[in-house]
């Protein structure tokens, strides 16, 4: 299943089927990172864009929000 993400100016941090997380653009088809953990692609994500927190999916539900929504981390 494929997401579709706006904002081509944004980083998305998002897990993949695979299990590891992925730090690509709004609108791209290819990852930009591939890391083991959520952790390690949000700050790999945030090496390749100073200044600038990427959108995290959520992978779990929670009290204020559930699976599938993006969240800054």
């Amino acid at each position: 299943m494929e997401k579709t993400v706006a904002g081509k100016d944004r980083l998305f941090v998002e897990r993949r089927e695979q299990g590891d997380y992925a730090v690509r653009r709004g609108g791209s088809k290819r990852a930009s990172v591939v890391e083991p953990t959520q952790k390690e692609a949000i700050e790999a994500a945030r090496k390749l864009e100073l200044g600038r927190e990427p959108l995290v999916e959520r992978v779990r539900n929670t009290s204020v929000g559930s699976r599938d929504h993006w969240m800054k981390p």
